[in-house]
């Protein structure tokens, strides 16, 4: 039996950090405009990142609204999910020419933990409240995806930054 009320927190919690961290991705980035538009990779990871965090948010918004069944949240989820797959394999097909293997691997890491959500939401689906467990390990595994891959992003500008002001001299 799905009982939204014990995952309350829970999404409220992990809704609200989403929220914050893509305001403070989006600010980082906006400072960064340039470099970001101008390197494909950069511009993948910038995408991803943005479209990853926005969609916890609204995922954890759906799980939230009132009066819906488990199916309900399921296939709001699974929904979700598909567009931010499409999204993701979108990003890195534009930006495979100028990719290396690591960011080939983050890519397939990052759909592997959507993936596992939609798993998630399937048995909560069928009845099994403890597919929003499974949901949970999927986001937060994302989560590991989507900081690193900020933190990446930023490096990345930095040392071309760098590399820039270094040929300048």
């Amino acid at each position: 039996m799905y009982q939204p009320t014990v995952w309350h927190d829970y999404f409220l919690m992990v809704g609200g950090g989403a929220a914050a961290l893509t305001g403070l991705v989006f600010v980082a980035m906006t400072l960064h405009l340039e470099e970001i538009t101008g390197d494909p990779v950069h511009r993948h990871r910038a995408r991803t990142i943005l479209t990853g965090l926005t969609a916890v948010f609204i995922r954890c918004a759906l799980v939230l609204m009132g009066g819906q069944n488990g199916q309900a949240v399921a296939v709001e989820l699974i929904a979700v999910l598909v567009v931010v797959e499409a999204i993701l394999y979108s990003s890195f097909r534009m930006a495979e020419r100028s990719a290396d293997r690591g960011v080939f691997l983050r890519s397939v890491g990052s759909f592997a933990c959507l993936v596992v959500e939609q798993v998630g939401a399937l048995i909560l689906f069928f009845g099994h409240e403890w597919g929003l467990y499974v949901v949970a390990v999927g986001m937060m595994s994302s989560f590991i995806f989507m900081v690193t891959g900020a933190w990446l992003l930023l490096v990345g500008v930095g040392v071309q930054q760098a590399a820039e002001a270094g040929s300048t001299k």
